[in-house]
């Protein structure tokens, strides 16, 4: 899962950016609101955390902009402000959800889940594929009740293929959810982390297709 968090201030940004990697959450940090825009242009994430008032371009017009593309990335909104009036205009004006400075991190992490559950089309926490399960509450990954290790680099890799389970998924798709702004994204590293996962699933039920031309699909086996 790839988080942007857009906060011009550089101590709350990067402290942020720690606990949500700790969470194994892929991370970008910007602190402007025309770069933030640039990367939602550009870029594809499951979730924006952006405070509102940002040099360079507001918060709000951030949020116009995404919204006027008919972009449905959920988006947090943080501000200090945190008056009736000021909640009704957010949430009337796309955003998703909204807390106010400062925030408990616990209650913060329960919002995202249930905001990337809603956008993903999941009202429980709980996916599964064949005798495959993931929990995205706790994050982890299930073979008939018994717990997978995974890197985070492998979670991150099923955790896009569970989501779309049924459906292919690109390499590029991949990438954008493995590897953050500063990272080099590499076909070959794709491959691999692709490769160790099936290696993983060899237990399970669930397979790893590979589909020429197209990525990769999750389903479970017997269903070639």
């Amino acid at each position: 899962m790839r988080i942007l968090v857009v906060e011009d201030n550089a101590e709350l940004a990067q402290w942020l950016a720690r606990t949500l990697r700790k969470e194994q959450y892929t991370v970008d940090c910007l602190d402007n609101g025309a770069d933030a825009d640039f990367a939602l242009r550009s870029e594809k994430y499951n979730l924006v955390i952006l405070d509102l008032a940002l040099p360079r371009m507001d918060g709000k017009e951030v949020l116009r902009r995404l919204r006027a593309r008919h972009d449905s990335t959920p988006v947090l909104v943080l501000t200090a402000n945190n008056t009736v009036q000021s909640r009704v205009s957010e949430l009337d004006g796309g955003a998703d959800d909204y807390m106010a400075k400062p925030f408990e991190i616990d209650e913060l992490e329960a919002r995202i889940r249930v905001l990337l559950r809603r956008s993903a089309g999941q009202a429980a926490p709980l996916t599964t594929c064949g005798d495959l399960s993931y929990n995205m509450n706790t994050r982890e990954f299930q073979i008939a009740g018994q717990a997978l290790a995974l890197t985070p680099r492998e979670r991150a890799v099923l955790e896009v293929l569970l989501r779309k389970a049924g459906s292919s998924v690109t390499k590029q798709e991949l990438a954008q959810s493995l590897f953050s702004l500063d990272e080099d994204v590499s076909t070959d590293a794709i491959e691999i982390y692709v490769h160790r996962v099936r290696k993983k699933l060899e237990p399970s039920s669930a397979r790893i297709m590979t589909l020429r031309g197209l990525g990769y699909l999750l389903r479970p086996a017997g269903n070639e």
